[in-house]
Parts: structure tokens; sequence; C-alpha cells
């Protein structure tokens, strides 16, 4: 059956073509189609024939069944698509080569292996659940269909790709089945699965195919997506059949995304998710809109797929572990608004899986109704999900929980039938490989690297795990039963096994990639791939020993066995290196400042590849044989032969064995090969598998003597090699033996398991030569790379890279039943005391100090110290020294003078000061440097703070004080008006249209010109035609007087005439329309219609806001920018007036200070009782100047620096540091203001004493004048006057001062008054601004909308606008081309009317002319139409020509005929020459003039044709714009109604905005009962100057209205007397024309045009022409009788030669009667003579017979030269020779018959050749 199956596929031929975009159907022959019908019904598949078997060496004792598949504990949760549902309860997945079948109740797997053995691509499973599908890989894959439950093969599809299918899906019947293939091909193909048929095939993408699917609504339709792109199919019917077409997916302006998933809609339309989180709508082949929640959120973080489409809801699920459900109406009418291509919209409903979760793929549940789903998990895990979103939906149940992503570290326990893994998920799991179960999970912050379980020497229990972690962590995990801890503690804790942290310690900055116990138990070492190994002591607590350094990261560690005498470790590392290290002694002392054991004893060994060298080596060795082959071949055939040229042959075998084929070369790797794996063989010697380049061998290799070299720099090759088959590109990725190393079990690259068979102390490993091999893992990417024995050998563990473990028992499980007599695996128990104990600390952190690296810092710390303790030593020291000198200093100033000391005496040397100068710069100079950033940020900061706090603000706040009174007044806080940012709009553009019209214009102008000026030069190429006019034409004097007085006339007639049409035109331009109205009147109402405005209220439904006044957010905002700087402008205004009554105080205080001095001067002469008190001086309070706050000098600075250090010093927190510098700035201020007011008690004390001091000198005077002598009468009156003086001058300046005083207060006063009236006006201006800020902030809600549907109605606007100008483009071009239409129809009566007046009165050759010219001629297409005329008539000359020739040749074959007497033949050769020879009679010039003019009328009738076909074009073009008009009118209109309604809508929240108008009770006059209601929203608010405007325009419009009335009544009478008046002047106009015409018909004859005649002048070329027409009649006839005169000779030479044939012919009509009776006479005597003579006469009478035709041949051409003679003389009047040629001979008299014999004897051929001679020059002249 098998073989049947294999022939009928290869006899089935798939015929598929690379082409995206179509493909063709294969098309089978009749024959093969029924060939499969019948074999499909007579097929039956075995699986067990067709499952993939180990690959065992051939000859070997190898059993088949050598291992055992036990049970699969891994999932691929990264594998896409990798979960499907059989039925309710049996899930499927891809695990490597297997297919696992999952019962989901009872957790029992079965499984089915791939066929091919190189692993399984994709699953699906039909709609109907009764087949599933499993598309492999491997070269040439198969598709196999299964029957479900039976699992049976159904069919198998062959030939879809070459290497790996990636996905395949059934449709929605389940009759067809998709598949798409990997790389190279990406081949689709659609299956006719039941019959094993190809039905359509062809190439998807180029790229990374993620899935296909059939559109469940449309069965024709198909969608494919992966890597960055879409594609969209389609099963289309051509003439050749079905194909497929493709339709790539545009991305446009959103990023190009990898596509997992996707959704189809019923509408075509589908649904995709993107790597950024948002959905992506596509509407055919294109993003339609992107779609995401409010706010511009992701709908998913992270990646998201749509799945299903279900009631109403669009399923989504995301990598962040979230199922949502999408409005299904809204994703489906989803459209962009304005520029952005997003749509807003919120989930209906959500659930959170979990926080960890990253969902790839869901399955629904087969059950009818059910809202069942299960979930692949790519974290490891598969869900149970409940998608009803209801009250009592469950919470998502985790049925499997597994390894995510590749297995980092496997082991298996010595003890137990144990398994411990770990991986970069971050958990660490035990399983029971015997009970197949999973045991207990840790997690931990970082992912698993590495693990090892402790052996039976370390821990007894064999419960102690060890695992290192991605951040150098290694931890120690202790396995305990937790039931067996509740005997001892009573409690009760869940599971039954239980992972304990028992220490942990980070001996690593980088990932621990192995761990390894010493074989002893005393030493734990640790590799990483920071290129370190950490040894540490084991005990109860792990010591750190210390750590070497290797060349590379650490592969693995493997420590010598105990058959080695050394105790030695060997460190593998992934660059090539191989370190053996001696084990250090856990007793020794370790050292104390670092780890690091630079003194262990270590051997190093870099691998070199020999690869290259084996394969030469190889070579050589092949072609050494086969030269000996060839050796003895040649000595036996020389044996046998024994032949002489054996030497020769001996040669020549031995030139072509030196041509043999060159040795490949020596190849090394750069970078080197990786190395996988390696293990002792004996003391120093060690066997590694190499990657890359150098893998098929196992290379033996040893440590070199010399160890001196740079491990770096070492080059050491293999002393042994083993080659493993069929390994070149799979090497050996693992390696591990049996317990009794009789079996060695390798992981392969490819995913596979080897064991091979060894022989029992075989360290050479020269009994490896046969194996077995089972593909297990992915053979593409699950690497396997841990292979354990368990510790009996019955069962063999295998963690791969595609995150998958297996376990295999190398029983069979019947017999693995009887050998273990448990069921379940052992789990330690726990310590004693290990529930008092408390927990140990973990090292959470990652970035925590590795052992080696906190060691270095407490080192460095401890440094740090002790230098710290050194400095303050000698800092002490310098000190005392300090103290000590300068107490030598005050000792020397206590010494006397002349024995002190000088200070240059105390510097001991100059160069010791320089030296400190110099350093004290230097330090200077390297503190700025080092400062200079921070003094770049304090002044940064600065400038910030000045920004922020008193640049932001126009000016400080003043407030100025009264002098006498406690009034304030302050300026307004202003803020700086910044410059309003310009906001670009899109606003419409109506210039645009008038540009464009003006454009188009101008285009149809120039299209217009061009087509004038070739109809111009058409008609002037048509109708006219030069004509030579002579030289010129001299009139006479009176011709010439003549002619100026009819010019004069007629130009000022033409004056007269133009003037009278100007006064007509001006006149009916003034008269108005019949349907015109007053302009006056169309004034008034537009100023009515703008002024009365919408008498509708505002808040009317049907209220239309006008256009000028319709408002948006930018009108608004600068409403308020405008109100802004208006207020800003008055608070500027009464700031400048306050500052300057501020400025007046200044100097009114200045002024006071002055008049103070004054008085005091004055009162120093006064006597003490006549002072009077001085006013209080005004001072200038610090709020008056609040810019001297802000300024500083050094010495404030260094009084604030010198009580900050104060400060300092007794601050001991920063809290409180900050708290005091806030002090330390009052402080300041305060000690500032102490200061102040002491300079003014100063001051003040200054004024007193002086005035003190002056009524003391005074009192000493007036006691030294009454002591003294007393004063005379002229000096007390002097004294006396100058004291009124003084006191009077005293009291102007008191008086002045208060009078200054008062005159302040007062400005302040109404300063003040003016600031509240302002301060009140501000109040509303506030107001109003709040109310234009709550409508901006309504205007920008529908600024979005408004733009948009603005910006819609805008492009509506100018697309009909520009389909108006194509219109009227068209329309002006059909105008044009009906003009030119219609002017070649005018040419062509034209044209007709000039051949009618060429033909003339009378002419007998009329109908035959019209004939000519009416005839209609097929002509050949010209391809230039506008071509020269010369070109033309040269054509014209060519066609007559030829048709000339064919006349001729027809008038040959007449003459040929001319002896038969064929009496019509001058009436044929009449017919046959109708239009292109001149007829007898016929003026040649005027037959040529009707050739061209029918030439011409040609082409007036192709050129008309050609523009009628363009009008014609043209009124289509015409029609289908008028329809794209209306269209675009309408769509115009529409969006017009939109935008009014948004203009609508924004008046009526507007309306809704509450507006404050503060009134007084006065202005309230709504009143009810003579009260004020407490409600007075129904209450209208009006301006009262505007209601008193209203009532004043009540009465002025009732006015106007009668007004209007008596105006209508005059004008109504006025109308009817202007049509009476108009009747009138009708009938008046009808009796002057009849007259007119009457006096026309008397005068003229008939009716004339009367402005013509006026107008009708001399015209001088037709005066001009007249004399030459008589000068030229004059000529005419005198040539006229020369010609007669020759006509006459010529008729006279004509008779003659008439006479001549007329004789001849006679002559010839004899000649044949007597040849007839000869021809008789000879009959009769032939027939007497006898049989001799007959040949001869028969001789004669042929010859005779012969000479006659030749006669007669003669004579028809004499007659033919003499018919052309006559025709020629009878055309032009006679025989004209050129100038220069001579005159023909006279023709030869008529020759007699006795003559015509004589000429005859002389010979036959001489009278024609005469005559040929005579007549050729008329024959050519005739042509």
């Amino acid at each position: 059956m098998l073989e049947g199956v294999a022939e009928q596929a290869e006899s089935t031929q798939i015929g598929s073509q690379e082409n995206t975009e179509g493909c063709d159907r294969e098309n089978s022959v009749t024959q093969q189609e029924e060939s499969s019908k019948q074999h499909s019904a007579d097929r039956h598949y075995k699986y067990e024939e067709l499952q993939s078997r180990p690959a065992i060496t051939p000859d070997s004792d190898i059993p088949e069944n050598l291992l055992h598949l036990s049970h699969s504990f891994g999932y691929d949760s990264r594998h896409r698509g990798n979960l499907q549902l059989l039925d309710d309860r049996t899930l499927i997945f891809i695990a490597g080569n297997l297919l696992v079948l999952l019962d989901i109740s009872t957790k029992e797997q079965r499984y089915l292996r791939s066929c091919s053995g190189g692993g399984i691509g994709s699953i699906a499973v039909h709609p109907s659940k009764e087949y599933f599908v499993v598309a492999e890989k491997g070269n040439q894959p198969n598709i196999i269909v299964y029957e479900y439950p039976s699992l049976q093969p159904y069919s198998i599809l062959r030939g879809g790709t070459e290497q790996a299918y990636s996905f395949v899906d059934f449709n929605h019947d389940g009759s067809l089945l998709a598949s798409v293939g990997s790389a190279p091909d990406f081949m689709l193909t659609l299956w006719k699965w039941r019959r094993e048929e190809v039905m359509l095939s062809c190439k998807a993408i180029s790229q990374e195919v993620y899935r296909v699917s059939f559109s469940p609504y449309n069965p024709g339709l198909l969608t494919s997506s992966g890597s960055g792109h879409i594609k969209f199919w389609k099963m289309a019917s051509t003439f050749t059949g079905l194909k497929l077409q493709g339709l790539m997916g545009h991305f446009g302006k959103t990023a190009a995304t990898d596509i997992n998933g996707y959704v189809e809609l019923p509408d075509g339309k589908v649904v995709s998710g993107s790597d950024w989180g948002n959905l992506l709508l596509w509407d055919g082949n294109a993003i339609k809109v992107e779609i995401c929640r409010k706010e511009g959120r992701n709908c998913h973080a992270g990646m998201v797929q749509p799945f299903a489409l279900e009631d109403g809801q669009l399923m989504t699920i995301g990598s962040d572990g979230v199922v949502r459900g999408w409005d299904f109406e809204s994703i489906d009418t989803a459209d962009s608004n304005g520029d952005s291509s997003m749509f807003e919209v919120e989930p209906m409903n959500e659930m959170v899986v979990g926080h960890n979760v990253c969902l790839s793929s869901v399955v629904k549940s087969s059950l009818p109704d059910s809202f069942i789903w299960f979930a692949q998990d790519s974290s490891g895990a598969i869900w149970k999900l409940d998608l009803s979103f209801t009250y009592t939906t469950p919470d998502p149940e985790c049925l499997f929980s597994f390894h995510a992503g590749l297995i980092q570290g496997l082991d298996v326990s010595r003890k137990s039938h144990l398994m411990a893994t770990t991986t970069l998920d971050r958990s660490v799991k035990v399983f029971d490989f015997l009970a197949k179960r999973e045991l207990t999970t840790s997690r931990f912050n970082q992912g698993g690297t590495a693990v090892s379980w402790a052996p039976p020497l370390v821990n007894q229990s064999g419960g102690l795990l060890v695992t290192g972690f991605e951040d150098g962590v290694v931890r120690l995990l202790e396995l305990y039963d937790p039931q067996r801890l509740h005997v001892v503690t009573g409690r009760s804790p869940k599971g039954d096994a239980k992972l304990r942290l028992k220490q942990a310690f980070k001996p690593h900055n980088a990932p621990v990639t192995a761990v390894a116990y010493e074989r002893n138990g005393e030493v734990l070492a640790t590799g990483s791939s920071d290129g370190t190994v950490f040894f540490f002591a084991v005990g109860e607590k792990y010591s750190p020993i210390g750590f070497v350094r290797v060349p590379g990261p650490v592969q693995v560690l493997e420590w010598s066995p105990h058959s080695h005498s050394e105790n030695r470790l060997l460190i593998l590392c992934q660059s090539g290196h191989v370190v053996e290290v001696q084990s250090p002694d856990p007793e020794a002392q370790k050292p104390a400042k670092t780890f690091e054991l630079p003194e262990l004893p270590s051997r190093s060994f870099r691998f070199r590849s020999i690869k290259s060298q084996i394969k030469r080596e190889e070579e050589i060795a092949r072609q050494q044989a086969v030269k000996e082959k060839k050796k003895k071949e040649r000595e036996e055939r020389l044996k046998e032969s024994q032949q002489p040229d054996a030497e020769h042959e001996e040669e020549k075998e031995e030139g072509e064995e030196k041509e043999e084929e060159g040795l490949p070369p020596i190849h090394i790797p750069d970078p080197p090969s990786p190395l996988y794996c390696g293990f002792y063989s004996q003391p120093g010697q060690f066997w590694l598998s190499m990657g890359g380049f150098d893998s098929g061998f196992l290379y033996h290799c040893k440590f070199s003597e010399k160890q001196d070299q740079d491990p770096d720099q070492r080059q050491d090759e293999p002393f042994d090699f083993l080659p493993v088959h069929n390994t070149d590109d799979d090497p050996i990725r693992s390696i591990t033996f049996s317990s009794n190393r009789q079996l060695l079990f390798c992981g392969m690259h490819s995913g596979s398991i080897r064991v091979y068979p060894l022989q029992p102390g075989d360290h050479s490993l020269t009994s490896m030569q046969a194996y077995w091999a089972l593909s297990v893992h992915d053979n593409q990417y699950g690497h396997l790379r841990h292979i354990r024995c368990s510790h009996d050998d019955h069962f063999v563990l295998t963690a791969g890279d595609d995150g998958n473990i297996f376990s295999f028992s190398l029983l069979s499980p019947e017999e693995l039943q009887k050998g273990l007599q448990r069921k379940m695996a052992k789990v330690p128990s726990p310590r004693v005391g290990l529930e008092n104990e408390p927990l140990v600390q973990d090292i959470e952190d990652p970035a925590a100090y590795s052992i080696e690296t906190a060691k270095q810092k407490l080192e460095k710390d401890r440094q740090r110290r002790e230098a710290e303790l050194k400095i303050a030593a000698k800092r002490k020291k310098l000190a005392e020294l300090q103290k000590k000198f300068k107490q030598l200093l005050n000792n020397n100033q206590s010494l006397p003078e002349h024995v002190r000391l000088k200070p240059v005496e105390l510097q001991l040397d100059r160069r010791f000061s320089d030296q400190a100068e110099r350093l004290k710069a230097q330090r200077v100079s390297e503190v700025r440097k080092h400062m200079g950033w921070e003094k770049e940020r304090c002044s940064i900061a600065l400038s910030k703070l000045q920004n922020w706090f008193r640049d932001s603000l126009e000016a400080n706040v003043v407030t100025v004080v009264a002098i006498c009174t406690d009034h304030r007044l302050s300026t307004y806080r202003l803020p700086v008006l910044t410059e309003p940012v310009p906001r670009l709009r899109r606003q419409s553009r109506p210039s645009w249209a008038e540009g464009d019209g003006a454009a188009a214009s101008e285009r149809r102008k120039s299209k217009a010109d061009p087509a004038k000026d070739s109809s111009k030069l058409e008609e002037e190429e048509v109708l006219r035609h030069p004509v030579a006019r002579p030289a010129g034409i001299k009139l006479a004097d009176r011709q010439v007087e003549r002619l100026r007085k009819a010019a004069e006339k007629a130009e000022q007639a033409r004056a007269k005439i133009e003037r009278r049409k100007q006064e007509w035109a001006q006149l009916y331009a003034e008269k108005p329309d019949e349907n015109c109205e007053d302009p006056q009147d169309v004034q008034a109402i537009r100023e009515a219609k703008e002024n009365i405005g919408d008498l509708k209220l505002k808040s009317a439904k049907d209220f239309t806001v006008p256009k000028h006044l319709r408002m948006n957010a930018e009108k608004k905002r600068a409403q308020l920018r405008g109100l802004e700087e208006n207020i800003c402008e008055k608070q500027t205004e009464m700031n400048r007036q306050i500052m300057a009554l501020r400025d007046s105080k200044v100097r009114l205080v200045s002024q006071l200070r002055a008049q103070a001095q004054q008085v005091q001067k004055v009162q120093q002469r006064l006597a003490a009782h006549l002072h009077r008190p001085l006013p209080a001086l005004p001072n200038m309070l610090p709020e008056e100047t609040p810019e001297k706050k802000l300024q500083y000098s050094h010495a404030t600075l260094e009084r604030y620096r010198l009580l900050r250090q104060q400060r300092f010093q007794t601050m001991e927190q920063q809290e409180e540091d900050e708290e005091g510098a806030t002090s330390l700035l009052g402080q300041l201020e305060n000690e500032k203001e102490e200061e102040k007011e002491e300079e003014e008690e100063e001051r003040r004390d200054e004024v007193t004493p002086s005035l003190s001091a002056s009524s003391v000198t005074r009192e000493e005077e007036e006691t030294a004048v009454e002591e003294g002598t007393e004063l005379s009468e002229l000096e007390e009156e002097l004294q006396r006057e100058e004291e009124i003086r003084l006191l009077h001058k005293q009291d102007s300046l008191l008086e002045q001062m208060e009078s200054s005083v008062c005159q302040f207060d007062t400005e302040l006063q109404l300063l003040r008054h003016q600031k509240l009236r302002l301060d009140w006006q501000l109040k509303l201006a506030d107001l109003r601004q709040l109310t234009l800020y709550q409508e901006l902030l309504l205007l920008k809600e529908f600024e979005r909308r408004e733009d948009s549907l603005q910006e819609k109605l805008n492009g509506r606007i100018k697309e009909e606008n520009s389909m108006k100008y194509k219109l009227e483009e068209c329309n002006a071009q059909l105008e044009l081309k009906y003009g030119e239409i219609a002017k070649l129809q005018e040419r062509e009566k034209a044209l007709s009317a000039a051949f009618q007046a060429s033909l003339g009165k009378e002419n007998k050759f009329e109908e035959f002319l019209t004939k000519v010219f009416k005839k209609k001629i097929k002509r050949v297409k010209k391809k230039e139409q506008t071509g020269n005329e010369g070109e033309r008539k040269e054509h014209r000359d060519r066609n007559v020509f030829a048709e000339e020739e064919e006349d001729s040749d027809e008038d040959s074959d007449e003459d040929d005929d001319w002896d038969d007497g064929d009496s019509d033949s001058d009436t044929e050769e009449g017919e046959a020459a109708l239009d292109t020879v001149c007829p007898p009679g016929c003026e040649p010039d005027l037959f040529e003039n009707t050739v061209q003019l029918r030439e011409r009328r040609l082409d007036l009738e192709e050129l008309l044709a050609e523009k009628k076909r363009s009008a014609e074009a043209l009124k289509k073009e015409c029609d289908t714009l008028v329809k794209k008009e209306k269209s675009l009118k309408s769509s115009r209109k529409a969006a017009e109604d939109d935008l009014e309604l948004v203009h609508r809508e924004k008046q009526q929240k507007m309306n809704e905005l509450d507006v404050v108008v503060p009134l007084r009770l006065s202005q309230i006059e709504f009143v009810t009962n003579g009260m004020m209601p407490s409600d007075l929203s129904p209450a209208l608010v009006l301006d009262k100057t505007e209601l008193r405007r209203l009532q004043e325009r009540i009465k002025q419009l009732q006015v106007e209205k009668g007004q209007q009335r008596d105006l209508y009544c005059q004008a109504r009478q006025q109308h009817v007397r202007l049509i009476h008046d108009r009747k009138d002047m009708d009938a008046k106009i009808q009796v002057l024309e009849k007259q007119c015409n009457e006096l026309m018909m008397m005068k003229y004859g008939r009716l004339v045009d009367l402005q013509a005649l006026q107008m009708l002048s001399g015209n001088r070329t037709l005066e001009e022409l007249k004399q030459e027409k008589l000068l030229r009649e004059a000529a005419y006839a005198k040539e006229i009788k020369q010609w007669d005169a020759k006509v006459e000779e010529a008729r006279h030479a004509l008779m003659e030669v008439t006479r001549c044939n007329t004789e001849r012919l006679l002559t010839m009509t004899s000649l044949f009667n007597q040849k007839k009776d000869l021809e008789h006479k000879l009959n009769a005597r032939q027939k007497k003579m006898g049989r001799q003579f007959q040949d001869y006469r028969r001789r004669v009478d042929q010859e005779a017979i012969r000479r006659l035709r030749e006669l007669v041949k003669t004579q028809s051409q004499q007659a033919e030269a003499l018919r052309r003679e006559i025709g020629l003389l009878s055309r032009k009047g006679g025989h004209v020779l050129p100038p220069g040629q001579a005159p023909l001979p006279p023709l030869a008299p008529v020759s007699t018959p006795t003559r015509r014999t004589h000429a005859s004897r002389q010979g036959p051929g001489h009278p024609s050749k005469q005559l040929k001679a005579q007549y050729s020059p008329s024959r050519q002249e005739a042509n």
C-alpha cells in the first residue's frame, strides 16, 4: 500500500509559479484524476509503518527499543500556535519530535512521533474535531491528516514545501486546507486534503509567514501575515483557470510591524495587531485607521492579537496578560478625524489573567454555546478562561505550568528518582520522573543558569541543591518533605516537597555557568561567564577559599575522578581554552586583601584546529590508494600485453598521475570554534567536543610540558582524534556516561540522542563505533545541552533549548514495573531543628557586591581610614608647630626694639615664601576650576530666581504713604506680558479661486490664440493664392484726386458713425434692465439686512449665526488678548502716576530737609523763645523703595558669610541648616534696619547739637552784651529789624513746608480715588475676562471639529471651483471648436463659390468639371497634417503622373486591339481619364484649378471631420464634468450643513454660559407688586442707552414708513406715464422706418446699408487693377491675333497630314485585300504541289506573315504618334518648340503603293524607325 502511495506521489506534478500577484492552478490530466480518485478510495495508512524510528548502525547488536519514552515534562510555549483542542478534555501541542495529547482532567499523556524525524512545524484541528493535521519539518516534509480518536493516518499531503511548514489551517467547512512553508520557498498551498491533491500553489512572500487562514464569511478570500507584512489573497477565476491573487498590505504612514494575529470582519475588512499594542483596521490593502484607547493609550501593553469576533465583541489578547473585548460596530465603522489616523475607543470588557503572563494564542472549547477558552502562555503555562464577562465569571485557572524558554540547567539526584531544572524564567523546579509529576517550584528575582545536586558525601539525605543565577548569586537549596515536618511540629503544610533557602552568596558579577563538587565533597567550585572560578569550603556554612582567573567564559567544570592520583579541576572555556588547577586547601590561610589565588598550580591548553589537516591527510591517503590501485592495474596490463608501446603507455600514465587534483588547504577558523563539552580520559589527558568548523570529531588532548607561555598566545594541537559519524553539521553538545561507563550518551546539536556502547576501561574510546540515535527535541532550535542518567541507570533525562524535558527508560514499561518496587521517588526528610531555624537572608539586589568586590571595598575602606588617621596626626603636629611659632613671635614683639628681630630675619629662606605663594596661587586656580561648575550653577540659579520672582514682573509693588495721614497707595503687580505665539490655522483662502480663474482664463486665451492663428493660417493656405503683382501702375492725376476726396468723405462719415455708435452704446449701457432695481434701493436693503440682524433670539433652535459674527478660538483669544492689554495699559498708567507721586515725595523729602536746615540756620540767629518747633520730617519707608532690597554690597555679603559660618557651627542637621539660612536673612535685614535707624539718630543728633550750640553762643553773646556796654538805639533798631526779618523767613519756610506736605497728601487722596474707581472698572474687566476665558475653553472644545469641517468644506469648495473652471474651460474650448467648424464650413462654401466663379457662365465643361471637383477620393493619411503646399502639390503631381501612366498602359492595350476594330475604345479612354486628363476643348488652367480646388476641398473635409470628432469628445467631457459638478455641489452643501450644525451647537453652548452683570438697585425695574422678586431669571438685562435708541428708532421708522408710501404713489404714476410715452415712440419709429425704406427703393431699387454707403471711399488698388486690366487686354488681343495666325497655319498642316494618312490607309486596305487573295491562291496551289515543296512554302509563308505583322505594328505606332500630335495641337493651338531647338523636318510625302513596295524591299523596319524619330519630340512634349 505504501509503495502505491509513493508511486502516486512521484506521478503527481505540482506546478507553481513564484508570483505573489497571481498563481496558476495546476491542471491535472483527466487520467491522473481518475486514478487518484480510484486510489483514494482504496488507500489505508498505518501509523506504525509511517512513524520515524531510531537510526542504528548496520550490523550492530544494538536493539531498536534501547530507550523507551517515559514522559514529557516540558512545553514549547514560545512556538506559535502550539495549542489545539481535540475535544472538551484533550489538548494537543508540539514537543520537539513528538505530538503530545494531554488529558485535562487526568493529566495523562499520549504521544505521536514525527514521521519524518525532522520535527513538527504546525498543527491544526478540523472544524468537526474528527481530524487533526500534523505539518512536519525536514527535507520535503509531508502533512499528515490523522483521524480522531483512532489516531490513524487518513491522508498524506506531499510536496507542499522544501524544508518545513510554519502554519496550517482549515477553511470554515473543513473541505480545504491551507499551508504555508518556511524558508527558503515560503510556499502557500491550498489542498483538497481528502483527495491528497493540490488545488492552488504559489509563493507567499520572501519573508517569514506566521499565519494563514480562510475568511469565515467569504470562502474565496484568504489572509496571511508575518514578519513585517500582511497580505490579502483572493481565489479568482480567469480564462486560464483558478488563480490565487495576492495584494500586499501597505502600512503608509504607520510604522511597519510584525503581525502575529488578525480577524476577518464580515464586510471584508481585517483587524490586525501590532508590536506596540494598538489595533490596525485594514480596508482593501491599506490601513484605514489605527485603534487606540482614550488619550492615546495603547490597547494593550506590548504585542496585541485579535483572535475572535463573538456576540458583537472583538476579542483581543496581549503580551500584558489581559483579554479585552471591544465594540465591533465602533471598530467596523471607525474613521479617522483630522490629520491624525487614530481612532479612540474604550474596551467593553476586560479580564486580567496575570501580571507575568504573556498570552500568544487561544482555542475555544468544542462544547456548544460555551464561553470557555484555553490560552497558551509564552511564560510557560496553559490557562483556562471563561470569557462570558458576567458577574458570576470565575477567575482564570492555570491548568498546567512549565518552564519558559531554553533549559539552562538540569541534574538528577544520586539517591532517588528526582530531577531538578532551572531556566531564565526565575524558577527552579523539582520533578519525580518515576511518578511523572512535578513536586515543587521556587521562584527568585533572577533567572537560573546552572544547577547541581550535591553528592551523598556532602548531604547524606540527597536533598541539597546548588543553583547558580544570572546575577552571579549561588544559592544552596534544601529539598524536604513537608508532610514529615508535620509529624514534628504539628503543622500541616501543603505539597509533597518543598525547597528552602539554606545559604546565598555572590561569588561572581556575571551569570554562573557551572557548579561542581570535588570528588571528596570538601570543595565546591563555581564558574562564571566573567572568566573566574571560585572555590568554597563545604561545611555547615560554605566559606570562600578563593578564585582563579581563566582566559574565557567557563563552559564546564569537571573534577578528576578517584582513579587519578591528584585532585584537580578541569575548566573548559567556551573560547577553546582548557585550564587544569590543583584543588585548593580549605584549611590554608586566606589572603587578607583579596580572594584571588595566583599561586595555585595550574596548567593550560588552547585548542588549535586540526580538522583541515585531518581532511588533507585523508585526501593524501585516498590519492595514494588510488595510485597503488592504478599501479597494480598497469603492472598486470604490462604482463599481459608484452607490446613494444608499453613503455609509452607507462610514461603517459605517469604524466597523468602528476596531474592530480590539488590538496585541500590548511584552514584555521577565526574566531575559533566554540568548545561545547569535554571529560577526563587519563591524568593530564582529556577529550573535547568542538562546534563550528571543527565539529565532526572528538579530539584527544593533553597538557604540554611547557607552561611558561601566555595562555592567550598558546597554540596546542590534539594528539589524537576520533571521527564521529555524520556530525559535521551536528556536533555533540553534551556527554554523560552510565554508572558503569559502558554506555556513552550524547546530546546532539540537532536535538537528537545518541547512545554508544563502550567496552569496560576504554578511555581512548576505541570501541566508540556503533550507535543508536533518535530525534527527540526540535531539530532546528532544540539543541540538547543537558543529558543525565539516573542513579540506578534505569532512566535517561534530556533537556533542550526548545524548553522540552523528556525522560526515557532503558527498560521496557513491564520490566520497569517489575524491577522497581516503588512507584514514587523518595523525597528526603527534613533536618532536625529545621522548623526552629530562622529564615536565611537572601541576596535580592542584582547590583549587590560580590564576595571579591566586597572584600576589595573593605580593603579600600581600611586604607582610607589609615590615611585619614595619618593626615590627622600630621595636622596635629603642624598645629603644635604653628602655636610655638606664634609664641616666638609674641616673645619677639615683647623685646626692646634694638634687640627685636625683623620679619626678614625671621624668614629662614625667601624661597619658602615664594614657594608658598606659588602653591597658594596654584591652589586658588585649582579651586576656581573646581568651583567653576558650582559658580556657574549658582549664577544660573540666581538668574532663574530673578527671572521668576523679579523679571517676571514689570515693576515691583511700590506703596506710597501719606505724610500727615495713614492713607496708602500701592501700585499694581503687573506680570510681563508675553508675545502671543502665532497659531497656524488652516483658513480658507478665497484668493486662490481668483488666481485659478485668472490662470484658467489665461490658459483658455493661450489655447484659443494658437487655434485662431492656425485657422487663419489654414484659411490663407487654402484660399489665398499668391498672384504676381506688377511693380506698380501709375494712375492719372484726376484719378488720384478723385480717390483722395472720396477717402476724406468716407473718413468723415466713418467718424460720425463711430460717434453715433458710442452715444448709442452709452445710452444702452445706462438703460436699466427690465428686472433691474434701483442701486440706491439695493444699497438701502443691504444696509438694512446688515443692521437689522436676525430677529430670532440666539437661544432659538433655528438661529443662524451670521458669517461676520461667527466666533472661533483664535478670535476669542484676540478678544482676550485685547482685554488683557487694555487692563495692563490702564494699570500701567496708574502705576506711572503712582511712581510719579513717589518720585515727587522723594523730591519733597529732600526739599523738606533742605528747608529744615534753612530753618535751623534762621533759628541760630534768633532768640530761643522765638523758635517755632519744626514739623516732623518724613522718611522714605522700605516699601516705598523696594528696589533697594535687592541692592547689596561687599560688606553685606561678608557679613552674611560670617553669620552663616557662626550658624553652621551650631547646626547639626540639614533641615535645621535650611531653617537657619532663612533666619540668617531675617537677622541680616534686622541689622541693616538697625544701621539705618542709627544713621537717622546720628543725623538728628547732628541737628540737635547745632541748635544747642547756637543757643549757647547766643546766650553768651547776650551775657557779654549785658556785662559790657549797652547797645545804641540804632543798633537796637537794626537788631529788631533783623529779628523781624528772620521771624518772617522762619514763618514762611514753615508755611512752605506745611503747604507742600498738604499738597502732597491732597494729590495722594485724588490719586487714591482714581485708583479706587479704576479698581471697580478692573473688577468688571476681570468678570469680563472670566466670561471670555469660559467662552475660549468652550470654543477650544469645538475647535478641532470646526477646523476639520472647515477644512473639509474648503476642500469641497476648492474641488467645486476647480470643477467649474474645468467646465468653463471645456465649454470655451467647445465654443471655440464650434466656431472653427463654422469657419471651416464657411470656407467650404467660399471654396464652392470660388469653383462656381471659375467656371463662369454657360461653360460646356461645367458638368465634367463639377464631377471632377466633387469626386470623392480615398486618400492616404498624411503623417503631418500641416505640410507645406509644395509637398502636397508634389504628391498630387505624383498621383496624376501615376494615373497617366495607367492611362497610357490602357491606351497601349487599346492600340494592340485596334486591329480587332473596337469602335468604343475612345469612349472607354475618356471615362478612364475623367479626372486626370483634361478633355479636348477644355482649358488646362481651368482643369488644373479644379483639381487644386478639389484637393483643398478634401483637406477642408478632413479638417472638418477632425474638428467634429474633437468637439464630440469635448461634449462628452463637458457632460461628465457637469455630473461631477452636481455631485460636488451636493457634497459642499452637506459640508456646509454640518458646519452650520456645529456653529449652532457652539452658539447654544455659549448661550448656556453665565455672564455676571453688577447692577445697582436703582437699575432694577423688574418689580412684582411693588417689590423686587427673589428670582431674577426671567428678567432681561438691557443697556439704557440702547433701549432709549430703540424707542427713538420706532418713531423714526413710523415717519419713514409714511415717506416711503408717498414715494411709492409718485413712482407708480410716473411708471404709467412712461409706458404711454414708450408706445407713442414705437409707433413713430415704425412710420419713419417705412418712409426710409420707400425712399431707398425709389433711389436705389433695393434696400442698402446706408452706413456702408456713407463709408464707401475710392479704392486705389481697384483703380490700379482697372488700369492694369486695360493694359493687359490690349496686350492679350495682340497676342491672340498672333496665335490665330499660327493656328491657321497648323490647321493647314493638319489637313495635309490627314490627307496623307488617308491615302496610306487606303493603300493599306488594298494591300490587305491583295494579301487575302494571295493567301487564297497559295492555299490552292499547296494542295496541288508535291511533298518536296511543302516545307519550303511553309517557311516562305511564315516569313511573309512575319513581315506583314511588323508592317501592321509599324503602322499602328505611326497612327498613335499622329493621334498624340493631333491632341497636342488641339490643346495648345499648334506645335511650339522651346527656344534653341531645331524645327521638325517636313512630313514625308504620302507613298504610293509602288514606293511602299520599294521601301519594303529596303527593309521592313526602316519606315517605322523614321516615323518614330520624327514624332518622339512631340510625345515628350505631350507627356
